[in-house]
């Protein structure tokens, strides 16, 4: 089946390595150009529960490159049933007496289900060999071995997207320190965060030797930046659509039904505990 062209070709988006950033995105506009990939996603919702496909969409990136809010633009209207969002924590002592990639696999989807990582077995290459977490030996290991299961889960019929989400140094900053200074963001700041501020280059060496390792013709990265949010969720929504070989299915014919009569129903005399309404 040929990949369909949706309906995103006629929308305005930034073109990637323009002379000049475009300037940032009302959010205005940037609710106009999401409602229609919004209904893309659902098309493609549709057609994953009608055809048993799996996908699974691996998010990488810098600290603060905007993983979570991909996805929460990528979820907000689809169901969790069906889009279903894997973001595991440090691993026990008994996941870590385990093979590295163990802990992942049972994640991994089932037919009818997207699988979304916010962050994944990549972890290896990128967090745990900047920060000490594993030896040298074994990011190695892991560089050598990834591309094998990956072509393993590819063969295996799922369809495999990754991404790596980047960020500039400045917008790195800005983001952390607005974490640090606004107390609705301050739960998104961790310790490790601050300890990887001063890696930057670290981090950059790590990623760019994952890049060489495992950017397969199976199972390649796709690299958007994030700079501007909002443009940045555009982007990769419609890329990611246009990976997918998805077809609308016809909408249903659907008609409410009338209601049935109250057939002596009565409103009980009990008090309720009605909130206040001061809004």
């Amino acid at each position: 089946m040929g990949k369909k062209k949706h309906g995103t070709a006629g929308l305005d988006l930034p073109s990637p390595g323009a002379d000049q950033p475009a300037p940032p995105m009302k959010n205005k506009e940037y609710r106009r150009l999401l409602r229609p990939l919004h209904g893309e996603l659902v098309a493609l919702q549709e057609w994953v529960k009608a055809s048993g496909a799996r996908i699974c969409i691996v998010f990488e990136g810098r600290d603060t490159a905007g993983k979570g809010g991909v996805i929460k633009a990528i979820t907000e209207r689809v169901s969790p049933r069906v889009f279903r969002v894997v973001a595991l924590p440090a691993p026990t002592d008994r996941e870590k007496s385990q093979m590295y990639v163990q802990r992942y696999l049972p994640h991994l989807p089932s037919g009818g289900e997207v699988v979304i990582f916010d962050r994944s077995w990549y972890n290896r290459a990128g967090v745990e060999r900047v920060m000490g977490f594993c030896t040298e030996e074994e990011a190695q290991y892991f560089l050598q071995l990834v591309p094998t299961v990956e072509r393993a889960i590819v063969d295996s019929g799922v369809i495999l997207l990754k991404y790596w989400l980047e960020v500039s140094q400045e917008q790195q900053t800005l983001r952390l320190q607005s974490r640090i200074d606004d107390p609705r963001k301050i739960w998104k700041l961790s310790e490790l965060d601050l300890k990887s501020y001063s890696h930057w280059y670290e981090y950059s060496r790590a990623r760019d030797e994952m890049f060489h390792f495992t950017d397969t013709g199976w199972a390649p990265w796709y690299v958007a930046v994030n700079d501007d949010k909002k443009r940045g969720r555009l982007n990769v929504i419609s890329h990611l659509l246009s990976q997918i070989p998805y077809e609308p299915l016809d909408p249903p014919d659907i008609t409410l039904p009338e209601r049935r009569g109250p057939h002596g129903y009565e409103a009980p005399r009990q008090p309720l505990h009605w909130i206040p309404t001061p809004y």
